[in-house]
């Protein structure tokens, strides 16, 4: 069996990112506006990170889409801050350190692209993500930074890169 790849999303991986996405998060009760799984992006993730300052990646296992997770500017934030967005990983890929892997590819990708910060929001419930977060360096804030608007996450964390 060959390790899982994290790879560049293809336009191809569009439908299979968007069912990611909202199974996972409808796991943890967060269906509505208030969340990402119902930004208009979520179709098209492709297209929605083909921006210089953007970048998307899924996570594959055998041809099959088992995660994503990018980054992207945070709107309302200064120039330096991106925001990890729409990490997720079906319940088959968690317990691998698969997020890990993923957390840092996005990290990674953020230095390179030139931020000094990531932003990232999340939500009461996903106790393993927080965890990961806390040991990659995230710090807890008392609130939002920036306009995400997803008014329903409940935990705000920052990482100097």
């Amino acid at each position: 069996m060959s390790e899982p790849l994290i790879r560049p999303i293809r336009a191809e991986d569009d439908a299979a990112v968007a069912v990611v996405i909202r199974d996972v998060m409808a796991s943890f009760g967060a269906t509505g506006p208030e969340y990402s799984s119902a930004d208009p992006e979520v179709g098209a993730m492709s297209a929605a990170y083909a921006g210089a300052r953007s970048a998307y990646f899924v996570l594959e296992d055998g041809g099959r889409v088992i995660g994503c997770g990018g980054i992207a500017p945070l709107a309302g934030a200064e120039p330096d801050v991106c925001e990890l967005r729409k990490m997720y990983l079906l319940p088959a890929a968690r317990g691998r350190g698969l997020g890990e892997r993923m957390l840092h590819h996005c990290l990674d990708a953020a230095r390179g692209r030139g931020y000094g910060r990531c932003y990232l929001e999340t939500l009461s419930g996903m106790d393993a993500a927080q965890k990961l977060y806390a040991k990659a360096g995230f710090t807890k804030l008392a609130g939002p930074l920036g306009s995400s608007g997803h008014s329903g996450c409940n935990w705000h964390y920052l990482l100097e890169l």
